[in-house]
């Protein structure tokens, strides 16, 4: 009634029947359901993907790697961590601080692919560890791949990986049964290094207009602040030559 559509043209829509829906009533619809930002945008994503005249043929196909260009980018920026990743949560390039500060995901991706952030969450026992609110990263997790599922739902890869995670992850089938979607384009972490401990940082999101479906995060710590002295240890101790494992060191006197 609030949204103007009678009760039979509203339970159509729910069942996925998109022909002849305007925006307006999409809008319409918004308002009534009282969507945020993220859920109206994933109501008009799944609209789009739904209607008549969305194929998957017309769609371009994302850049599997990223541009030298890019990976400049990435290394002139010394202070923070910075990964470009695609709708996935693959992570297809980083800079020094960015590979020291996520080490333990990318020494645990297996595979010819690249590391991925939904499997080191949910499949990685460590993951809990590193994220001081797990749950809360799960979420996060979750509600971007559902919203990247309605924006492209012919994405194969997004498809074998969410039946990847539902199938080894109860966790993770639980949170993508509800349908949850959310904006992950800034916010404060909270994470446990193994080695400076702990950190209070910054991400911030922002889209590669060049390369569709790639993104660069950057995480920053507060100027002063105890995360910022803990994030340039962690860039020292990523530019110096590492030793040997202790268990592979030989014994002295």
């Amino acid at each position: 009634m609030l949204a103007g559509v009678s009760v039979p043209y509203y339970t159509r829509i729910e069942r996925g029947d998109m022909s002849g829906v305007s925006d307006g009533v999409l809008e319409a619809l918004a308002r009534a359901l009282q969507l945020d930002e993220a859920e109206r945008a994933h109501l008009f994503d799944l609209a789009r993907a739904l209607g008549p005249m969305s194929s998957p043929r017309r769609r371009r196909a994302p850049r599997k790697g990223v541009r030298p260009s890019i990976q400049h980018v990435l290394d002139g920026l010394t202070g923070a961590a910075a990964f470009v990743h695609n709708a996935r949560l693959d992570n297809l390039a980083a800079n020094g601080l960015g590979h020291a500060l996520y080490a333990d995901m990318f020494s645990r991706a297996a595979g010819p692919g690249p590391a991925n952030s939904a499997r080191y969450v949910f499949l990685e026992p460590s993951a809990r560890d590193f994220y001081v609110d797990w749950d809360r990263a799960a979420g996060d997790v979750v509600a971007v791949l559902r919203s990247a599922a309605g924006r492209d739902p012919y994405d194969r890869g997004l498809s074998d990986l969410v039946g990847e995670l539902s199938t080894q992850s109860g966790e993770f089938r639980t949170r993508w049964a509800a349908h949850n979607v959310r904006f992950h384009d800034t916010g404060t972490k909270e994470l446990h290094h193994p080695i400076v401990g702990d950190l209070t940082l910054t991400y911030d999101r922002l889209e590669l207009a060049a390369d569709p479906g790639q993104a660069l995060t950057v995480w920053t710590a507060e100027p002063g602040s105890k995360s910022a002295e803990a994030l340039s240890l962690l860039g020292s101790w990523a530019a110096t030559p590492q030793e040997p494992e202790l268990h592979d060191a030989p014994d002295h006197p």
